[in-house]
């Protein structure tokens, strides 16, 4: 049952400013996004300098978005561990080690297609 007071339907307006806020509150208080915004401008640039295809760009994007939607997840996992438990718990500590581990994979995947994508790119640049 909602707190007294809450909105049973909110609007979509109120939907994305929570989600707006997410975003804020996750790239305000973990320094990894700084790591992931600053790669995902090396990307970007890569991507203008060696024109990249709409297809090229479309899945650059995607990777990009994939390892911040975990970093995200995973930034909310470890919140959620502080408010249940303080002290140490086998239980929670396996969890936030797996939420790790999906940003891992998940950067580890990016890096992979993106290789694959710019080198091609290279290759036809540099008529290899």
């Amino acid at each position: 049952m909602p707190p007294s007071g809450a909105a049973t339907n909110p609007s979509w307006i109120k939907k994305f400013k929570c989600a707006f806020r997410g975003v804020k509150v996750g790239v305000r208080s973990e320094s990894s996004f700084f790591v992931h915004f600053f790669a995902a401008a090396a990307v970007a640039a890569a991507a203008l300098a060696l024109q990249a295809t709409l297809v090229e760009w479309c899945i650059l994007i995607l990777c990009v978005a994939v390892v911040l939607t975990a970093e995200m997840m995973n930034t909310a996992l470890e919140r959620l561990a502080k408010a249940v438990d303080q002290g140490p718990n086998p239980h929670l500590r396996d969890a936030l080690d797996m939420g790790s581990a999906a940003v891992l994979l998940a950067s580890i995947g990016a890096a992979v297609v993106g290789a694959i994508v710019f080198l091609n790119l290279l290759r036809e640049t540099l008529a290899w």
